[in-house]
Order: C-alpha cells, then structure tokens, then sequence
C-alpha cells in the first residue's frame, strides 16, 4: 500500500503547486489547404479554434515543400486577419482617386457589372479589356474571356516570366522556374542566373541544401548577391542585361575545346537538320523538307538527304550539300559552330562588357566541361527511346542550371534565355540526371500550342480558341490587314509576335491613348496597376483619372477585384470585394500552373477552411455567376441555365476542357480511379480533401528522365492526357518560327510588318540566340546615366501582400537603395545619405546603404515595400508610406523616341516588360532637414473598414479564454 507524505508547514503555506501545461491546446480542429502567400503553393495544415486561425504549419505530407514553410506561409494569419480587408460590393460616388465609395449590396454589383459587360458583347465584345494579376487560375480566366469573345486578355506572365516561358517552350518544349527543376539528387556542378528570393523558396532552399551536403558546386549569376547567391559558392556578379553574353563566352570556350555531347545533338535535337542556304530567297534559312513536310538531314554514310526524324542513319553535322532539286542547304549545327566560335564570343571580347574577368569566364567553362565529361551520372535502370532501342543505363551530364526574372526582365530577355537552353543542349544537359528535369505537364511538342485566338470578333460569339497561345509565323498574328494590332496591348502583332502571356503592362496605356482603338470597360482582378505592379507609376495614375473635354473619363469604366484596399481600388468604378485564400475553393491545374514535379504530374486545390466574417465572395464565382448572367455559352446549358449552379467547386470538378480533362486530374472517372484522364467524379474535391488537397501520380523508374525522347514516358503522358500523340519531341537549337517572321520581315509571304516594324523584326528574329544591348541602355547617354537599377522581391514578401502583413513588417518596414562600399567612396556617399536617383523618365528620393555583394555600376532595391499613404489601411505616417519608396517612379512602359514613335520598354520578341534595363544617376542631397521618401502622393483615404489596432496583439483573446 502506498504511503503519502504529510506536507510540512512551508508547503502548507505555499499552497497548491503551480500546474503548468506544457503542451497546450491549440486548436479544435484542422483542415489542410494550399498556401497563396507565393507561387510555391505549398501544401498547409491550418489550426483553428474558435472558428479562427490560430496557426499554420507545413503539410508533411506534400510534394512541394515535405512540411517545410517559410515566413510568408507562417504569416498568413496575419494577411487573413489584415485590417485592409473590404468588407462589401462598393460603387464610385466621388471623382476617380479620391476614394469616396458608397456600399452596396452584390445584387445590384452584379446587375451593373452585367449591364456594363452585356452591353459591350452585343455590339463590340473586344471593348472589354479583361486583365488579371497573380491569380493562379489563368486556365479559367483566360476561358472566361474567350466564352465572352474578347480577345483582350492577359495576366501576370507579360510583366513577369514570359520569356521564360516563350523562350523555353520554343527551345526544349518546358521552361525554367515553375516548369522545370534542378536534379537535386545527382547534380555535381549547379549554375543559377537571376534568381529572387520569394520564387519556388522552399523547394529551392531544400534542393540548394541537398547540394551543399553532398559537396556540388553551386555558382551564383547575378550582379546581387543576396539570398541564394549569398551561400553560393562562387558569386559572379554580372553587369545586368549581359548574361546571354556570359553564356555565349562559356559556349565558345566548350567548342573551340570540342568539349560537347554530339551524340545528344543528333539523337535529340535538330542539330543535323538541313537549313536552305537561298540568299534572298523566299525558303532562305527554313528547314528543308521531303514531300511529307518532314525535316531533312544529310546521311553522310548514303550521301543523300532522309528523314531527320529517322532512328539509324550517320547524320553530317558539318558541310554545304546539294538537294536534288538544286537547293543548297547546311546542317544547323554547322550554322551554330560558325556562329559561336567567332572571336567576338571569346572570353576575352566580353569580359569587359560584362564585368567578369576572362580568366574566370575561362576556368568556370573548363569546370563545367570537366563536371560534365569526366564525372558523368549513371543509373542502372533500363529504358526504352522513341524509335524502340533499349538503353541498359539511364547516363547523365551532372550540370544543372536555372534562371528566372533576371534573365526575363530585359530587353534581350528572350534570346538569353534560349542561349542558356542552347549551352545545356550542348552539354547534353536536359533531362537527364544530374541535369535540368521537366516538371509535369511537361515537355511539349514543338513549336508550342495552341495559336492565339482572335482574329475575328463578333457580337454574342466566343472565340473560337484561347486568347492567348504561341505564333508559328506571321500568318498566326492578330493584326489588320495594314498590320495594326486587334488587341489592346498589341500583343501578336509586330511590336511583340511571339507574345504569348500578353502586355499587361501596356493595357492602361493603351486604353487611354485609344491606340490601336478606345476601349468601354477595363476588368481587372488582383493587379495593383496603379502602384507596383505598373511600371510608370505616376504617369499610370493619371491616365486612370484623365478625362476629355466634355468631362468623360478616357477609360469609360473600370471594375476590380481585390480582397484588400491596395493602391488600385480608390481609382476602379465598381469594386467586387474578393476573398482570401483561406476562404474558398482554388484550383492548381495541370491546365494552369500546377505543383507537379520530374518525378510525376500533381495538382491540388484549396479548400474554405474559414467561412467569411464580411459580404465578400470568391472572384471566380463571381465570374461564374455574370458568365450566367450573361448567357456566355460555356455558362450556361441549352435552356440558358446556369450551367454550374455550385460556383466554382462545381465548374473544377465538371467542366471538361477536351474529352476526359478537366481543372483537376486525380481521382477522374465516375468512381475515382482514373489519373489524368476520364470522366468527371462527382466526390472529386472530396477525395482531394481527404489525401490533403492535393493529388500525385508517381512516374515508373523507366520514364524519370530523357522525358522527350522516352517510348515509356511519352506514352504514359498520352494515357495522362498530358500529350496527344507518342512522338519524340526534337529540341530545337535553331527556331525556324522565328526565321520566317525574319522572312516576312524581308519581304516575303503575304502578311507583311508596317514599314515601321520592318528592320526592327529582321534583327531580332534571328532563329539561333543573339546577344544585344538592352534597349534603354542603348538609348541614354551612359554619362549620364552611369548606373543600372533593379528590383527585387526579399524572400519573406511577394508582390504587394507580404509588406501589408502585421508580422512580415517587424523584418521590413521600409527599403533602401543598395549601393557598393566602392562606388559610395567614390560618390562621397555614406549609410544612410539621403540621394536622388534620376532615370530619363522621372525621379525619385530615398536612402542608402552600402554593401560589398553588388555590381560596381549597380544599385538595387527591395520591391513593393513602399506603400502610398493610407493604402493597406496602414497608418498614414507608417514607414512603408514615409520612407519606402519604388523604384518604379523612374521606370517607364515606353523606350525614349526613335523616329517619332515610342515603342513599349519591352523585349521585341515576347512583349516582357524590360524592368531591368533602367538606367539612372544618383546625386547626395546635402539639405540637412527632416527627409522623407518622394515622390509624395495625397493620402489615400480607405471605405469602411475595420479600425487598424495601434499596437497588434493576434491571439490575446484566445490566451484569456485558457
């Protein structure tokens, strides 16, 4: 029998002991969704209780990111629980910019929104211009668009990836960033180019530590060393704009030392097609072809041209031939070899033009080749080619690479970012281990698919395809018959053929200038167009509010959609209050942007873990419920019911883009055991809910690499519906689409440029990579304007949302601009010196700091800090409003004149909007009185929303409640 000690007196005294709980309860209950504070689109696992948000952690389980979240991801409590969330519909009663709102109710938002849009299909349906920012659900967007017949639409990839995108999807039929991944595993040798922190973050912070634990060196490209290039463990730090030079130098080092994997070039890209050599003519520089319209090589054993899409023949890779019929034609890879071992690529041509000493350009090719060459990956696992030949191992050239907008944000964006893919091909690089991987849905065919759709619009009529989509020559254009552009922002049309994402940064210009044509309403969802997502900040604020002489607005009407008082809302005329991320269903689509990696196809979805506390709706059932309204076909069934009465839960689990696909991928078939492709499941999003929102289909070991060329992999793709055919997909080296809008240029074909496109398309669609300086360099006088300026985003904000965020505020509450320890010296400037920064459009004031990890002629700043004052519901003296500043004040959406015409700051293939060429001055103000940041723009004045707390204290109430 036990016994109990008596306490003694002091115990007595003391009273009971003091319980203390250890492990807390945190929550009542717990729902998985995916993350929206990036475009990572992490898998989470929310706490509530309460109905609150009391934490979120990472989704172990996920494919994304295993468990792992960052700060963004952390925080979203915060963003859920910001005090700038609208609470209801609002209508314009004041002048535009003045902020002055009344509530209504969505009855009558609605009714308006569809009387303003119903009107602009019965008579001219590209009156609508219809832009979206970072929405993530382009694949609907974008459809929307299409059932209403306008094509007028675009979304965040024009200011931000397209030439990722373009560039990529023409060259090896995937893309860097979203689209494409280092082999974490295998890779030996890993070169990054101009990568910000906040893009992909956790699965690139897991993969550069996979490297740094297996002892792979890892080289930093980029004239900033910060976040990643910061553990690197070689860091070039690059003049901006000169990286496709860089690369051109690293591809004529590999030649001239005959240090590349011409038995890749020939099994798997078109380096031996036959290129017609026909000066002037009509065919010069296209493919030569048999009766079939295949491409042809030259078998050197038969001396005779066949089929280059033929498995055994012993293709010339060198030498002029004849054709029969007379032509003379060239392999490509002689064209390339010609090109590239030039002395203008050697090392010592660029090195100053780029800021990397030749000897350096020099050892990092030998390292590369050395990687590449002498430490190949092997892995004992047999697979099958395209043409039915069996590998017993799966070999590798372990040199990975990735890149992102410090490549894409230039004028020469496009070009270099095909030299990079061209550098890869060389090494024999792409897919396969140790190398850069596709991420499902990729690869694709080539040249890509479909074409844009638009070239006739018609009242009450959808378009007969996507708005947006990928040119194969002039005849894909969307221009008039003189060559002017159909679409508002010009996209493909001459000034940017190959657009692909669209203008959106051109949009509101365009619409104000009513060039090509005036527009009625200007719809827009999450795009903070009059602040940082515009590249002419200022000048963007006016045109929103400028007017004729007759007191009309030049931009008739514009509606928005956000979830918080941004910058953009005092200057709409209909606000639809939108949800936040925590608050409705999302789709991560295989049609769209989806979360699937090398190793398989996955998707995934969110899900409402909280119900709305105000009268807001999720912007996708909004466009659902006026697409009904409307009677826009895909809406609506034959007797003009609503076609997907549950909003957009319904339409993600119903809709069918072709027999058997649809938003989601997984669970397909009426009882849910199809993957990719079947028909629709009426328990789909339910099935998703219980595996943890997301779906992942697990490739077999024989399809992991060489996807483009694997019998196995192409055909599961086709079963997955993520291709329609088995073919092998031919990487392309030379772009013949590019050679014919080079032709048209040349006077060739029926559809012709403007005389004043002409020379402009002529230089820049050469179909191998080109190098040249970017367009506002070239412009200005370098005295002048000595400096290059960029931006980018810290890895704990994204866009506008991170830097509203209560918790995200206490790392940053205001930016500086970033100079050199050398070039403060030499400027006579200190931490913390107040300066004006000058481009050749505007100015602006703000601080410095000095640091050693930056480019001599560059400074740079964090992006979208700086906040206009009372915007965010912040207070109107916070330090975002009082010394963050944007660097976008400096920065305009239109080059310098040239002949009398101004021509978008864009690259001239894609239409990217060149954030990156901007070139300014800075000059210390020496005034010694109280400094803030300028410009200063009057102070922003919020509609109803919640009081802001002067001081934040998330989570009080719960702690009384235990």
């Amino acid at each position: 029998m036990t016994q109990h000690r008596k306490p003694d007196l002091l115990e007595r005294l003391a009273g009971p002991a003091e319980q203390v709980e250890t492990s807390p309860k945190v929550a009542d209950e717990t729902k998985f969704t995916t993350c929206y504070m990036c475009a990572c689109r992490c898998g989470i696992k929310v706490h509530l209780k309460d109905g609150r948000v009391r934490y979120i952690e990472g989704n172990r389980n996920h494919p994304v990111n295993k468990g792992v979240l960052c700060a963004k991801g952390s925080a979203g409590i915060m963003t859920q629980y910001s005090p700038a969330r609208l609470q209801k519909p609002l209508l314009r009663v004041g002048e535009r910019g003045a902020g002055e709102f009344k509530e209504i109710e969505w009855e009558e938002a609605l009714s308006l929104a569809t009387d303003w849009l119903g009107g602009i299909r019965q008579t001219d349906p590209k009156k609508l211009a219809f832009f979206t920012g970072r929405d993530q659900s382009q694949s609907f967007t974008g459809w929307w668009a299409a059932q209403f017949g306008t094509p007028n639409f675009a979304a965040h990839g024009g200011f931000c990836s397209v030439n990722m995108a373009a560039a990529g999807l023409y060259s090896i039929g995937g893309s860097f960033w979203e689209f494409g991944e280092p082999d974490w595993d295998h890779a030996e040798y890993f070169l990054m180019f101009g990568v910000a922190e906040d893009h992909d973050s956790n699965p690139i912070k897991t993969g550069l530590t996979k490297l740094k634990e297996r002892g792979a060196k890892y080289v930093a490209v980029n004239p900033v060393r910060t976040g990643y290039a910061a553990i690197a463990d070689e860091w070039v730090g690059i003049r901006p704009g000169t990286d496709g030079l860089f690369v051109f130098a690293l591809i004529h080092e590999l030649l001239r030392t005959n240090r590349i994997d011409l038995d890749f070039l020939v099994r798997y890209t078109n380096a031996p097609w036959l290129v017609v050599r026909n000066p002037g003519g009509a065919d010069d520089g296209l493919f030569a072809r048999d009766a079939d319209g295949k491409p042809l090589a030259w078998d050197a054993k038969a001396k005779a041209p066949v089929a280059a899409t033929s498995a055994d023949f012993a293709p010339a890779l060198v030498g002029e031939v004849t054709l029969p019929d007379g032509r003379k034609a060239v392999p490509v890879f002689e064209l390339l070899a010609g090109r590239y071992l030039d002395t203008q690529y050697a090392p010592d041509a660029v090195a100053e033009t780029c800021g990397v000493a030749a000897d350096d350009i020099r050892r990092i090719a030998a390292e590369i080749a050395h990687v590449a060459f002498e430490k190949q990956v092997v892995i004992d696992q047999p697979w099958t080619d395209w043409a039915g030949r069996r590998h017993e191992k799966m070999i590798g050239r372990p040199v990975a690479m990735h890149a992102m907008r410090g490549i894409s944000a230039h004028s020469n964006g496009f070009h270099t970012c095909r030299a990079i893919h061209l550098l890869q091909m060389l090494l024999g690089a792409i897919d396969t281990p140790g190398a850069w991987r596709y991420k499902a849905p990729f690869p694709r065919p080539m040249p890509p698919g479909p074409k844009p759709a638009g070239k006739e619009v018609k009242p009450n009529t959808p378009l007969p395809g996507m708005p947006l989509g990928f040119t194969h020559g002039p005849e894909d254009l969307l221009v008039e018959a003189d060559g002017t552009p159909k679409r508002i922002d010009k996209a493909y049309s001459w000034e940017a053929p190959m657009s692909a994402h669209g203008l959106m940064h051109m949009a509101i210009h365009n619409a104000w200038a009513g060039d090509p044509y005036p527009i009625d309403t200007l719809f827009m969802f999450m795009a903070n167009m009059s602040w940082n997502s515009t590249m002419n900040t200022g000048g963007t604020i006016e045109k929103l509010t400028d007017k004729h002489a007759d007191g009309s607005y030049k931009i008739p009407r514009i509606i928005y959609s956000d979830a918080y008082f941004s910058e953009m809302v005092p200057y709409a005329d209909l606000i639809l209050p939108d949800t936040t991320y925590l608050e409705r269903w999302d789709c991560i689509s295989l049609l769209d942007r989806p979360i699937g990696s090398a190793h398989g196809p996955a998707d995934a979805i969110r899900q409402p873990v909280i119900q709305p506390d105000r009268d807001v709706r999720p912007f996708q059932d909004v466009l659902i419920e006026l697409g009904a309204r409307l009677g826009l076909p895909g809406l609506v069934k034959e007797d003009g019911s609503p076609r997907y009465p549950g909003g957009y839960p319904d339409y993600i689990v119903n809709h069918e883009r072709k027999p058997g696909v649809g938003p989601l991928a997984g669970w397909r078939g009426e009882d849910g055991s199809l993957p990719g492709k079947g028909a629709s499941n009426p328990k789909q999003l339910e099935r998703y809910v219980e595996n943890g929102c997301f779906w992942k289909h697990e490739l077999e070991p024989d399809q992991l690499y060489f996807k483009h060329a694997n019998k196995g992999y192409l055909e599961a793709a086709v079963k997955l519906g993520l291709i329609d055919a088995p073919e092998q997909i031919v990487l392309q080296l030379y772009s013949e689409p590019m050679q014919k809008f080079r032709l048209a240029a040349l006077g060739h074909g029926a559809v012709q440029p403007p005389e004043r496109d002409r020379a402009r398309v002529k230089e820049y669609f050469d179909p191998l990579p080109i190098w040249y300086v970017p367009f506002e360099e070239e412009a200005v006088d370098p005295d002048d304007y000595p400096l290059h300026a960029l931006t980018q985003r810290p890895m704990p904000m994204y866009h506008s949302w991170g830097s509203q965020n209560a918790w995200l505020r206490q790392i940053y509450t205001r930016n500086r601009l970033y100079i050199s320890r050398e070039l403060a010296a030499d400027e006579g400037l200190e931490d913390e010196d107040w300066v004006w920064v000058t481009s050749h459009h505007g100015k602006l004031k703000c601080q410095i700091q000095t640091m050693e990890g930056v480019n001599r002629d560059t400074v740079w700043t964090w992006n979208a800090i700086g906040k206009r004052a009372g915007a965010w519901n912040l207070a109107p003296d916070a330090p975002e409003a009082t010394k963050g500043f944007l660097l976008n004040h400096a920065i305009s959406e239109l080059l310098p004149d040239r002949g009398g015409y101004r021509y978008s700051n864009s690259d001239p293939v894609t239409g990217q909007a060149a954030w990156y060429d901007l070139r300014v001055r800075i000059d210390k103000i020496k005034s010694t009185e109280a400094q803030r940041s300028e410009p200063v723009f009057p102070t922003l004045t919020p509609p109803d929303l919640p009081p802001r707390p002067a001081v934040l204290r998330y989570g009080a109430a719960n702690s009384r409640k235990r």
